[in-house]
C-alpha cells in the first residue's frame, strides 16, 4: 500500500494535500473557534484557495488538449473537478458561517446571512451543486452561427437519431442532451461552432517546442531511399530518372525561394503520398507503359510534387500499392470507426488521385470521415462542384466514376489553372540545356509536331502539307512498338521517342512546335515555348466538353475547350502562341510566314511552372490550406484584403466576372457574400429572399427580382451560371506570373 501511495501522481498527492489541510483547518477553528482571529480566518481561506488554484493547474496541464467539458468524455477528470467544486463550495459556505460567528462574537453585532445560504447566483445559473444533480448548460446556436456553419443543424439532427449507433460518441462524452452534440460537434468533428456553448473559440495554435521543423532538404539519396518499389515493378523508375535530370535546378530554387522568402519555422508535416494510378488494381499499366508512350502527363505531377515535399522538409511516407495503402492504414487509430476524431491522427496530409482515393475508402471503411478533410487528390482536369457533391449530383444525372467524393472542390488539384473552385497545383517545365548548349544550337526552318502515338496524326494530312510547303521541314517523336511501320507523311522526318535532352534539343533547333489538337492540355507546349519554339495551338469551331466528345465523356467538369491548350491561349497568347483553326489553309498558311519573319526566337516560361515558383505554391497550400477547420472564417486564407464582392452580369460566372476586371474568383469567401444583406449592398432590390441549393448562388434573379443565397456549402461555385441570374462574386488579386497565390499570400 505504502509502496502504491508513492507513485501517485501529482495532481493526486496535490488533492490529497489540500484535503487534509482543509480537514485539519476546519477542526482546529471549530474547537478553537472562541479565539481565532479574523485574520486567522481570512489566512485560512487564502490557503484553501491557492492550494485549489494549484491543484486545478497542475490538472489543466495533464489535460493540456484534451475535448473537456460536462459532456466531454474520458479521461478529462470532469468528474473529479466536480467533486473538487462542491467541496470547496462547501468549504467556503462553513468559512463564511465561521466568519460569520466570529463577528457576531467579536463586534456582538447581527450581520445579514451571506448570499450561499440563499439566493443563487443568477448570473452564473449552473452551480457546483447543479453539476453533480446534472444539470446542463444551455447549448444554442445563434442566427449568424447558422450561417456561418450551415451543416451545424443537420449535425446535430443526425446525432439526434443515432449517436446510441456506435459506442465511440459514448467515449466521447455524447450522452444524447442537444450541448453533448454541439460539443462533440465543434470539439471533435469542427461542423458547428465553440461560441454556442461558450467554448474557446480561437484557432489553436500550435506549441513551437513541441514540434519537429521543417528544415530545407537537399540530400537527394534520402528521396531515392523513399522511391523503392517493394514489388520490383520499377513503377518508380521514370519519375526516378526524372527526379535525377533536374535535381540541381531543385537545389537551386529552394534555395533561391528561402533567401526572397522566410521559411523558418514552418511545422514539419506528416504527409502520405499515394499513387493509385501506378498500383496493379487500377488496370490502367501506367508502370508498363512509361517508357512505351504512354501518358506522362500525371507522373510529370507526382514526381514534381514529391520533390518538392521532399526538399521542403517535410516527413514523407510513399505507397503505390493497394496492399502498401492497407499497411499504413492499418497503424492508424480506430480507422473503421464512425467518430471523426482527428486530434491524434499520425498523418497531417494525404496526396492521392482518384483511383487512390477508392482504395483509400475500402481500407478506412467507415472511418472515412475522420480522413476525408487531410486529403489533397491529384486531379489533371478537375472536379467541378456540381459533380462533386454525391446527392446533388445523383439528382441532376451528373453522377459519374470519377465524382461524387463530397469532398471541398478546393482539395482537387489540377494541372492547369482552369477552374477556381479546384486549387492549381501545375507541374515543373523540365529544361534539359544549360545556357551555353542552347548557344551553340542553330536554329532551323523546321517544325516539331506535338504527337507521339500515331492514332494523333490521322486526318491532318492536309494541315500537315500546308505548313511543309511553307518551306518547313517537319520532324515526329512517334512510338512504334516492335518498329511496325507507321502511317505517316513521307516527307516527316520521324525520331521515335526520344529522352528528355535529345528532345531538348530538337527543340531548341525547331522554330515552330506543331499541335494536332490532342492530347489537351499536356506540359510538351510549355516545355517548347521555353526554348523559343512557337506554338500553333489548334483552335476549335465547336467546344469540346463532355458532350460532345468521348475523352470527356464521365468525367465531372462541364468545361468547354475551344483549343487544344487554353491556358497557352490565355496566359501566354502571341508572339509564342498563336491560336488558330488548322483546318483553315489560308490561315495556316499566313500564320507559319508571320513566324518565319521573327527576328528573334526568345524562350518564354510563366514562373508558376518553373521549379521555384511550384516550391512557393505547394508550401503556401500546405501552411495556409485547411479543410479540416469547418469554422474557417477564424483563420481565412486568401486574406480578405486581397478580395472584393463584385456583381456581375446576366449569364455570367463567377470566374468570367472576375477575369474581365482582371481578377480570379476566390470560391473560400462566397460566405462573406452568401447573405441577402450582402446583394441589396450591391443595389440589388430584393423583391423576396430565397434561399435554394445550386451552383449559382448567390445571385440575383432577373425576372422575379428575387435574391436568392446559397444552402449548401459544398456547392458554392465559380463556373456555375445561368441566363437571367446576376451572381454575386468573391474576387481576389493575384501575383503576376503565380495566379494560385494573391499578392502578400506567399
Amino acid at each position: 500500500m505504502a509502496c502504491k501511495l508513492f507513485k501517485l501522481p501529482r495532481r493526486q498527492w496535490l488533492l490529497l494535500l489540500l484535503v487534509a489541510l482543509v480537514l485539519w483547518g476546519l477542526l482546529i477553528v471549530n474547537i478553537n473557534i472562541g479565539i481565532v482571529s479574523n485574520h486567522d480566518s481570512g489566512r485560512l481561506k487564502n490557503e484553501v484557495i491557492r492550494l485549489s488554484e494549484r491543484y486545478i493547474r497542475a490538472l489543466a496541464r495533464d489535460n493540456d488538449g484534451v475535448v473537456d467539458g460536462p459532456y466531454a468524455g474520458r479521461f478529462t477528470a470532469y468528474d473529479l473537478k466536480k467533486t473538487m467544486a462542491v467541496l470547496l463550495e462547501n468549504i467556503l459556505e462553513r468559512l463564511d458561517y465561521i466568519e460569520h460567528h466570529l463577528n457576531i462574537s467579536s463586534n456582538m453585532t447581527t450581520l445579514a446571512q451571506p448570499a450561499r445560504d440563499g439566493a443563487v447566483n443568477k448570473s452564473n445559473p449552473v452551480l457546483a451543486k447543479d453539476l453533480i444533480k446534472g444539470e446542463e448548460d444551455r447549448c444554442v446556436l445563434s442566427d449568424k452561427e447558422r450561417q456561418l456553419y450551415p451543416h451545424c443543424q443537420g449535425k446535430i439532427e443526425w446525432m439526434k437519431a443515432m449517436w446510441e449507433s456506435d459506442p465511440c460518441y459514448k467515449s466521447f462524452g455524447v450522452d444524447g442532451s442537444i450541448c453533448s452534440f454541439i460539443m462533440y460537434l465543434s470539439e471533435v468533428e469542427g461542423w458547428c461552432p465553440r461560441s454556442a456553448w461558450h467554448g474557446y473559440n480561437s484557432v489553436p495554435t500550435e506549441k513551437a517546442d513541441h514540434t519537429n521543423k521543417a528544415n530545407i532538404s537537399t540530400d537527394l539519396e534520402g528521396l531515392m531511399k523513399l522511391l523503392v518499389d517493394p514489388n520490383e515493378r520499377q513503377g518508380y523508375a521514370w519519375i526516378r530518372m526524372r527526379i535525377k535530370r533536374i535535381w540541381p535546378r531543385w537545389e537551386a530554387a529552394v534555395t533561391s525561394l528561402s533567401q526572397k522568402q522566410d521559411l523558418r519555422g514552418r511545422r514539419q508535416k506528416k504527409i502520405l503520398v499515394h499513387l493509385g494510378l501506378l498500383s496493379k488494381q487500377s488496370g490502367w499499366k501506367f508502370a508498363e507503359m512509361q517508357f512505351k508512350g504512354g501518358p506522362l502527363g500525371e507522373l510529370v505531377q507526382w514526381s514534381d510534387l514529391i520533390t518538392a515535399l521532399y526538399v521542403l522538409g517535410h516527413q514523407l511516407t510513399i505507397t503505390s500499392e493497394a496492399e502498401q495503402l492497407s499497411s499504413v492504414v492499418s497503424q492508424l487509430p480506430a480507422a473503421n470507426s464512425p467518430c471523426q476524431s482527428r486530434k491524434e491522427l499520425p498523418v497531417d496530409i494525404i496526396y492521392i488521385d482518384i483511383m487512390g482515393l477508392k482504395q483509400f475508402k475500402k481500407s478506412v471503411g467507415n472511418g472515412f470521415g475522420k480522413f476525408s478533410c487531410l486529403l489533397r487528390i491529384v486531379d489533371s482536369f478537375g472536379t467541378e462542384p456540381a459533380f462533386n457533391l454525391h446527392s446533388f449530383a445523383k439528382q441532376r444525372k451528373k453522377l459519374t466514376s470519377w465524382g461524387g467524393n463530397d469532398l471541398h472542390p478546393q482539395q482537387f488539384f489540377t494541372m492547369f489553372p482552369h477552374s477556381p473552385d479546384n486549387s492549381f497545383m501545375g507541374f515543373v517545365v523540365e529544361r534539359h540545356l544549360n545556357e551555353s548548349n542552347v548557344r551553340d544550337i542553330k536554329r532551323t526552318n523546321s517544325a516539331l509536331v506535338y504527337g507521339k502515338n500515331a492514332y494523333m496524326w490521322e486526318g491532318k494530312t492536309s494541315y500537315l502539307d500546308t505548313v511543309n510547303k511553307s518551306g518547313i521541314l517537319i520532324h515526329g517523336t512517334v512510338y512504334s512498338e516492335d518498329n511496325k511501320p507507321l502511317k505517316l507523311p513521307a516527307y516527316v522526318e520521324n525520331h521515335g521517342l526520344l529522352n528528355g535532352e535529345e528532345l531538348h534539343k530538337l527543340l531548341r533547333q525547331s522554330k515552330i512546335f506543331l499541335g494536332l489538337g490532342f492530347p489537351y492540355e499536356g506540359p510538351a507546349p510549355l516545355e517548347a515555348i521555353a526554348y523559343g519554339a512557337v506554338y500553333i495551338n489548334p483552335k476549335f469551331s465547336t467546344s469540346h466538353n463532355r458532350n460532345t466528345n468521348p475523352f470527356f465523356k464521365g468525367k465531372p467538369t462541364e468545361r468547354e475547350l475551344w483549343s487544344q491548350h487554353p491556358y497557352a491561349e490565355q496566359f501566354i497568347g502571341e508572339p509564342h502562341v498563336y491560336t488558330i483553326n488548322i483546318e483553315d489553309e489560308e490561315a495556316v498558311r499566313t500564320t507559319v510566314q508571320k513566324i518565319l519573319d521573327l527576328d528573334k526566337f526568345e524562350g518564354f516560361l510563366p514562373y508558376e511552372f518553373t521549379e521555384e515558383g511550384f516550391i512557393q505554391r505547394m508550401n503556401s497550400y500546405i501552411e495556409h490550406q485547411n479543410f479540416c477547420q469547418f469554422q474557417r472564417q477564424l483563420a481565412k486564407w486568401p486574406p480578405e484584403s486581397s478580395v472584393k464582392l463584385l456583381f456581375g452580369e446576366a449569364e455570367k460566372s463567377c470566374k468570367d466576372v472576375c477575369w474581365e476586371k482582371n481578377l480570379i474568383c476566390e470560391p473560400s469567401h462566397f460566405l462573406e457574400a452568401n447573405a441577402h444583406h450582402s446583394l441589396m449592398q450591391k443595389g440589388a432590390a430584393c423583391a423576396a429572399n430565397k434561399t435554394l441549393t445550386d451552383i449559382f448562388y448567390p445571385a440575383l434573379d432577373t425576372k422575379t427580382n428575387d435574391c436568392i443565397i446559397q444552402q449548401e456549402e459544398l456547392l458554392f461555385s465559380c463556373v456555375g451560371k445561368q441566363d437571367n441570374l446576376r451572381r454575386l462574386c468573391p474576387c481576389r488579386n493575384y501575383i503576376k506570373g503565380q495566379t494560385a497565390l494573391c499578392v502578400g499570400c506567399e
